[in-house]
């Protein structure tokens, strides 16, 4: 039997003072343990969905349901403790003037003992590699350990659903590698995990199921091989073909693979397909 929903929207619209409209009419429901994908171009409302999952907008029209209830103005807290968000760019998250400061803040303001709070810390300091940071003021760091340091601060809130911004826009190969490991590991701890990004090869490999926006609507929501095998929907959302697709092609029209119809997600089972 298929888990219950865990967080869910239904009929979901969003628009800005502006009146500029961001979303429009999302119908979605996540699962626990699921790891997502959000692919779409700039401005197709990515962003704004994340924001209203984790609290910080509310819907135009439409609701949002936790677990169930649904939240309105009196129990929105609930998604900010639930929910944790971790923005693309790490400066519109840090406050606080020491690293130590900046990841104790969230698990300060959910009222935990002082004894918690320092056990938090030092579990994210250690998950993160920020041992030796701890009093240095965030804003010199690098954008590659600041990018830590906003992790580490959601960690240390310990939510059920972690919303990860194009977390490795900006990283070098090496730093993108140490993300990409986090998110596995914090999947294979129970995590709910959705995560928006532009890179295809990434998402192709490491989601169990794509949502794909374009102008604020849900265009289509599959598995990695269901959405990238309609190419009618990547051109329209500017998708590229992740390689590994692009190189399955290539050797099935060339009868070169083992098995047919079996899509490779990672290199290791491209391997497997070619009988190596």
């Amino acid at each position: 039997m298929k888990d219950e929903v865990l967080l869910g929207l239904q009929d979901v619209c969003f628009s800005y003072h502006t009146g500029q409209r961001a979303l429009a009419d999302v119908n979605l429901a996540i699962y626990p343990g699921e790891r997502i994908a959000v692919l779409g171009p700039n401005g197709a409302g990515k962003s704004t969905l994340f924001l209203l999952m984790n609290g910080v907008y509310r819907p135009t029209r439409g609701s949002i349901f936790y677990k169930g209830m649904e939240i309105h103005r009196k129990n929105e807290s609930i998604l900010r403790r639930s929910v944790g968000i971790i923005f693309q760019e790490a400066d519109s998250q840090i406050i606080a003037p020491c690293v130590r400061e900046e990841i104790s803040f969230g698990p300060m303001n959910l009222k935990l003992s002082p004894a918690e709070v320092e056990e938090r810390v030092k579990q994210a300091v250690n998950v993160m590699n920020l041992g030796g940071f701890e009093d240095r003021p965030p804003h010199y760091l690098s954008g590659g350990e600041k990018k830590r340091v906003g992790i580490a601060d959601i960690i240390a809130m310990e939510p059920e659903i972690f919303l990860f911004d194009e977390p490795m826009a900006s990283l070098d190969p090496f730093h993108a590698k140490l993300v990409e490991a986090l998110l596995v590991r914090l999947n294979g701890q129970g995590k709910t995990l959705i995560v928006s990004t532009h890179d295809v090869d990434f998402a192709y490999r490491w989601a169990e199921r794509i949502l794909v926006f374009q102008n604020g609507r849900l265009t289509a929501n599959g598995t990695p091989p269901e959405i990238f095998s309609r190419d009618a929907l990547c051109g329209s959302a500017c998708l590229e073909c992740p390689i590994l697709l692009q190189i399955e092609r290539i050797l099935e029209k060339n009868n070169l693979l083992k098995e047919k119809g079996r899509s490779p997600r990672t290199v290791k089972e491209l391997e497997q397909l070619l009988g190596r």
